[in-house]
């Protein structure tokens, strides 16, 4: 699967920690030594929504979010996550950049972004299955 770096990051920070550590380990396995460019950090990011009927935009409020930057194969690797789990926010950086090297557990990153995708189509499916019977139809008079 081909993913844009924007999409792959995304995924990323949405797979389970579990899932994002034990493949960071397997992609340092060789020996390498990522740089951290800027060590997990945890903040507070604006979240912003738009109101679906006029389409205007404002501010909902703060979530908890952590980040992350490395180099690693000559190749920079950044994750931003939701919570406060720093290793799986550095993981998800360390795996970012495998796939941005080119380097040998590249598609393993790739596999597991297209796994998250999966899990999460499904996930959204299940929803609208479970929201379909209270959805109210109106007819239009003419």
């Amino acid at each position: 699967m081909n993913f844009t770096r924007e999409e792959r990051t995304a995924l990323l920070a949405l797979a389970r920690s579990e899932e994002l550590v034990g493949l960071a380990d397997a992609c340092l396995a060789d020996s390498v030594v990522p740089r951290v460019l800027r060590a997990p950090e945890v903040g507070c990011v604006a979240t912003q929504v738009r109101e679906p009927i006029a389409g205007e935009r404002f501010l909902l409020g703060d979530v908890l979010a952590v980040q992350a930057e490395v180099e690693l194969g000559g190749a920079r690797g950044w994750s931003m996550r939701l919570g406060d789990d720093r290793v799986a926010a550095l993981a998800a950086a360390i795996c970012d950049a495998e796939v941005a090297a080119g380097r040998t557990h590249a598609k393993d990153v790739l596999d597991l972004c297209g796994r998250v995708a999966a899990r999460e189509a499904a996930a959204e499916a299940e929803e609208w299955a479970r929201l379909a019977p209270t959805v109210v139809e109106f007819e239009e008079l003419t």
